[in-house]
């Protein structure tokens, strides 16, 4: 077994094959020696970088936390007006998540019942994502081209709506006569009609 390379490219083939045994095979097989026999290390070695499997796995979750929002900060950034940027939020969103299923597996839908708790701090950081949806909801309620009352909850409903959009096509539960494009776009355009203000429908229907 060798373990030549800089600190930094251990840690990420580290990472990475952990994020590949991880969906591959479940967080109950997962194991650091498994991780070690995949990159061709010692077990000791992983353990210089993380205290433990969950440690690891926490790692993960945030480092796909973090891409996910750096991809949402860039998009909010090149929108002013909120209705687009709202939309560019959310197909963005989807985007990433066919893009990067294993991330989006590990961030969303992993729940072993006996990992330790999701540190409060990593918690606080995943949970920034939404905050590009609520401040364009906020900002379009203002305008009066948002009709809706909380915008954090109405960002809540419509994150759970693009997330059930993304798992199902990951999971390919989706009819096989329906082009995944088509059904993303309605998916988003359902969202965008009821929380938009009756005065701009025909303005985003126009589009």
């Amino acid at each position: 077994m060798t373990e030549t390379g800089s600190d930094g490219t251990l840690r990420r083939r580290i990472l990475d094959a952990a994020r590949h045994l991880l969906v591959a095979e479940g967080y109950t097989s997962l194991s650091m020696r498994k991780i070690a026999r995949a990159i061709g290390c010692s077990p000791t070695a992983i353990y210089l970088y993380f205290q433990n499997k969950d440690a690891l796995v926490h790692t993960l979750i945030d480092e796909g936390f973090g891409l996910l929002y750096e991809e949402l900060r860039e998009e909010a950034a090149r929108h002013d007006d909120p209705v687009a940027r709202l939309e560019a939020l959310w197909r963005r969103y989807v985007a990433f998540g066919r893009s990067n299923p294993e991330y989006y597996e590990i961030m969303f839908m992993l729940h072993p019942e006996r990992m330790e708790r999701y540190p409060p701090e990593k918690y606080r950081r995943a949970r920034r994502c939404l905050e590009f949806s609520i401040q364009a909801l906020e900002e379009g309620r203002r305008l009066g081209v948002f009709a809706v009352e909380d915008p954090r909850v109405t960002a809540s409903a419509a994150w759970a709506a693009l997330h059930g959009a993304v798992a199902l096509l990951l999971a390919r539960r989706v009819d096989v006569r329906i082009d995944p494009e088509a059904f993303i776009d309605t998916t988003i355009r359902t969202l965008l009609r009821g929380v938009l203000a009756p005065e701009a429908l025909p303005q985003v229907a126009a589009r």
